[in-house]
């Protein structure tokens, strides 16, 4: 799924603000309906992989044209706070959701019976979707870039298939598969400065807001997603604990990031900005850190606190994430700045995952549940740090970041 999420995150962004991006949206919503319910009659691995990869592709579609139709449905700034800190908690929401309908639904097959539930959920918000949602594109669409939509795509697909292959081992297949992705972005970095309506205006690369939304989700995915995508395996596997236990610590994390996320939408003051998001990584990181120390005969709960803080942070950067990634772009390019925002989520989720699960598994000095106890702790340092290196870095961003009040003081100076 990953795969499908990564090459078309831009593209269903870029095709939304031009053909319209509710009828974008409830595409991706009919492709997501069909895919899962795809996965839940696979007869083989091939129908199986094929349908995650349709999964994929249409929940870009869904999270980068949905929240770029919620840019445009609240256009003043109280209110587009109010609806993307709603936004960023229905994410948490729906991993909350998700684990606790995959433990219900451990009966006979399971993850089948899962795949029917998404799926007919899915196709059930198609008609109500392009109904009564309001429409919205660009006001002066650009032309589609199928060049550069082609290269960011195979760009993209070789990138996170090469380390989805890596975490089995190092082989020939995989270092070619990163080869042909890394020759593949160069190829689309030329053909973007080259084009006169490239899907991906490289100039944003110099607005200090954008850049620090696009890697503080990159840093976000990296991080705390690839640790907590692990906490099943560990609690199950390396301490003995039940797939309950397991899915009330992830509800634990994911349930605290609808609480702040839901919150950050009261609060009067601004809240947004490359300072914030930094603030919030180093949180992030704080309440990794917090899930070190733990051994083979640990209880799961031990795990509790971690969840917790690193759940009240990612709700916050949940909500500012989505809002900074509309806001630090062109009005009628939303579609785009969601985009752009979720690709680098995923992509950061993709690696981050990888990297993980390799030192999950042979990081660790012992051997079984003991090996994989003392990897995790090895994992769990790594994905930290990494979350509080973010946070550095988009704090030097945001040094070079001009604020609203520092615009109106240059002003009223000025006068």
């Amino acid at each position: 799924m990953s795969v499908g999420l990564a090459a078309a995150l831009l593209a269903s962004g870029a095709l939304g603000d031009a053909i319209g991006r509710r009828r974008a949206y409830a595409a991706g919503l009919l492709l997501l309906g069909v895919g899962s319910l795809g996965c839940a009659v696979a007869p083989s691995t091939t129908v199986f992989v094929g349908a995650r990869v349709l999964e994929g592709i249409g929940g870009a579609a869904v999270l980068a044209c949905g929240l770029a139709l919620l840019a445009h449905a609240f256009s003043a700034p109280a209110d587009r706070a109010h609806a993307t800190g709603v936004w960023g908690a229905s994410v948490g929401l729906g991993i909350t959701a998700g684990a606790l309908l995959a433990a219900g639904l451990d009966v006979g097959t399971g993850w089948r019976e899962t795949y029917v539930v998404v799926g007919l959920v899915a196709l059930a918000l198609v008609l109500p979707s392009g109904r009564w949602l309001p429409d919205s594109r660009a006001e002066h669409p650009r032309r589609l870039d199928v060049a550069g939509l082609v290269l960011l795509a195979l760009a993209l697909t070789l990138l996170v298939s090469a380390l989805t292959e890596s975490r089995s081992g190092l082989h020939p297949t995989t270092v070619l598969l990163f080869a042909a992705s890394l020759v593949s972005l160069a190829a689309y970095a030329v053909v973007e400065s080259r084009v006169a309506e490239p899907m991906l205006d490289l100039a944003l690369l110099r607005t200090p807001g954008f850049v620090a939304a696009t890697f503080g989700a990159l840093v976000l995915g990296a991080g705390v997603i690839a640790m907590t995508s692990h906490v099943p395996t560990l609690v199950q596997v390396g301490l003995h604990g039940s797939l309950w236990t397991a899915t009330w610590l992830i509800t634990a994390w994911s349930a605290a990031s609808v609480l702040t996320s839901l919150l950050v939408r009261r609060v009067r003051t601004r809240m947004s900005g490359p300072t914030l998001i930094a603030s919030a990584l180093v949180v992030v990181g704080a309440g990794q850190l917090l899930a070190l120390g733990l051994g083979p005969t640990s209880n799961p709960w031990q795990l509790l606190p971690a969840m917790v803080v690193a759940g009240l942070a990612t709700g916050v950067l949940n909500a500012v994430l989505g809002r900074e990634a509309v806001a630090s772009v062109p009005g009628d390019r939303a579609a785009m700045g969601s985009g752009s925002n979720n690709t680098a989520r995923y992509l950061g989720a993709a690696c981050g995952i990888t990297v993980f699960s390799v030192l999950l598994s042979h990081a660790g000095t012992g051997a079984g549940a003991a090996g994989l106890v003392d990897g995790w702790s090895v994992a769990v340092l790594v994905a930290g740090l990494a979350s509080l290196a973010g946070a550095a870095v988009i704090g030097v961003i945001a040094a070079y970041t001009t604020t609203p009040a520092q615009m109106d003081r240059g002003v009223m100076e000025k006068a």
